[in-house]
């Protein structure tokens, strides 16, 4: 979506007001103004301390009302819900759009994380939830910081790896393995994490290949434990951050290295192709394998 540059607000050689002056003097933003002023975000966000706004327009509220079932009443009286969404649009120091990191994790001040990539002439938001969201007017510019319009919401995540593995039908038998290996609190917590995931038909392989029925390798806990944090690494890596042809240490202790291609080469010499990368989660990252990877032997 081709998006538009604004050097500034307001008329003559006159300086921009602050974030939410500005936001004030735009008929798009009247409800974000209106949220602002509900949650009680006016004094941040009109402190000297520079700040980027990702600014939801009137119509990117209007969708998440009728997204979440409320009305604009509800949402406003939500303090504590309204404060976790806005803090979520606003991150620490001036980010101008030539500066912004491409597919790296970006962290607004009421934590959790959200990225943007490009998308043909524009940038496209990826929000916790993995919804998108697209930047239709960049650099506005302000006293104390600089404001990005959205025409969606941003909502922070609100599932794990765990939840989020659960509620894909494609990853039931990594459920079923990670709690047989009693791994569910570990790939619960904080972390961050990212997990390469494999899909049901990545373990139909592997079982064929090892010999073993399911059962057979879901009771086997100390190589299930073994297989599957080889499986993670103890850090947030989205796809722009992976290391081309370099080992990448795992939770489990060993190695594997990820070519250009996005193909995993393991601790045996097998190749494992990254299908789909970047699923977003309150406590890091999934990506999807097409093959279980193996540690040495």
């Amino acid at each position: 979506m081709l998006f538009a540059i604004a050097s500034g607000c307001g008329g003559g050689d006159d300086s921009p007001g602050n974030v939410v002056q500005v936001a004030q003097n735009d008929s798009r933003f009247t409800v974000l103004v209106e949220a602002v002023q509900a949650a009680g975000l006016t004094d941040t966000l009109t402190a000297s301390s520079a700040v980027t706004v990702f600014a939801p327009t009137n119509q990117a509220f209007s969708a998440l009302l009728s997204e979440l079932g409320l009305t604009k009443e509800q949402l406003l009286a939500n303090k504590s819900l309204l404060a976790t969404v806005l803090k979520y649009h606003v991150v620490s120091g001036q980010v101008q759009s030539s500066a912004i990191p491409l597919g790296k994790s970006i962290n607004p001040v009421g934590g959790g994380f959200f990225k943007i990539d490009k998308a043909g002439n524009g940038f496209v938001i990826t929000d916790g939830r993995n919804r998108t969201s697209n930047i239709i007017q960049a650099d506005i510019a302000a006293s104390n910081g600089v404001i990005h319009a959205i025409d969606k919401v941003l909502l922070p995540a609100d599932k794990n790896i765990v939840q989020t593995a659960i509620a894909n039908p494609d990853f039931s038998i990594l459920v079923e393995a990670v709690t047989a290996a009693g791994l569910v609190d570990t790939l619960s917590a904080p972390g961050p994490y990212a997990v390469f995931a494999p899909t049901n038909a990545a373990f139909a392989s592997l079982l064929n290949e090892l010999g073993v029925t399911k059962d057979q390798l879901l009771a086997n806990t100390q190589l299930l434990n073994k297989l599957l944090t080889y499986h993670v690494l103890p850090e947030l890596v989205l796809k722009a951050s992976v290391p081309f042809n370099m080992p990448i240490k795992t939770v489990e202790g060993e190695t594997f290295s990820v070519g250009t291609t996005l193909a995993i080469t393991d601790q045996r010499g097998r190749k494992s192709n990254i299908v789909a990368t970047d699923t977003l989660c309150s406590n890091g990252v999934i990506h999807v394998l097409d093959k279980v990877i193996l540690p040495a032997p």
